[in-house]
């Protein structure tokens, strides 16, 4: 049975200068229409934490959520999937200061801007502006990382900061941290509290 994840793997190999005819056949077999183009896997976690906790499951839709290994990779992927290749609809969540990468790859592949939301300064931030400081440090300690949380609250380039600000730094400083806590947060928020850009881009599609 086909699944999302070997689309997924054909198209990194692919975007890597692999063959695109695994990717083309199975987005033929999978029935896609949709690419969803985010900048790593700690997004890709919350869309898809997300979509099930309305009920939604992509893949039947035939949507494809796609993790493209940073902001800069997102003219390659735009061409692969959008109009000059697949001819997928793209849509996506970027980051702030990666807009312009993201409005160039879309107008180097002929694909509308419009399908991609901006989140204020990064996804983690958003979710940590709705959840409120209080509640992410509650997740903290209940997944056992107190000890850790308070050791990087301790170092000097710490002191004085904002507390969201600390907590997003904090979730970037382990590898598989903030892919971890993607899932996490979206999992913790209240479904009235979602993030704009987030809930905008579950909502068109």
């Amino acid at each position: 049975m086909v699944d999302m994840w070997a689309f997924r793997d054909a198209v990194g190999r692919w975007a890597a200068g692999g063959p695109g005819e695994p990717a083309s056949d199975l987005a033929r077999q999978l029935g896609l229409r949709t690419a969803v183009l985010l900048e790593g896997l700690s997004d890709l976690a919350a869309v898809e934490v997300l979509a099930v906790r309305r009920g939604r499951d992509l893949a039947a839709e035939g949507v494809c959520v796609v993790s493209m290994g940073g902001a800069m990779n997102v003219g390659r992927y735009a061409g692969l999937l959008g109009p000059p290749g697949l001819g997928l609809r793209l849509t996506g969540l970027c980051d702030e200061r990666e807009q312009g990468y993201y409005d160039r790859g879309l107008e180097r592949a002929g694909a509308p801007r419009d399908g991609i939301f901006v989140c204020a300064a990064d996804l983690e931030d958003e979710l940590i502006r709705a959840l409120g400081t209080e509640r992410v440090e509650e997740i903290i300690r209940a997944e056992g990382d107190l000890r850790p949380w308070q050791t990087f609250l301790s170092q000097p380039a710490q002191q004085g900061r904002p507390r969201h600000l600390q907590l997003r730094r904090f979730l970037g400083t382990k590898k598989g941290r903030k892919i971890r806590y993607g899932s996490l947060l979206v999992e913790a928020l209240d479904t009235g509290r979602v993030p704009a850009p987030l809930d905008a881009l579950l909502a068109g599609l």
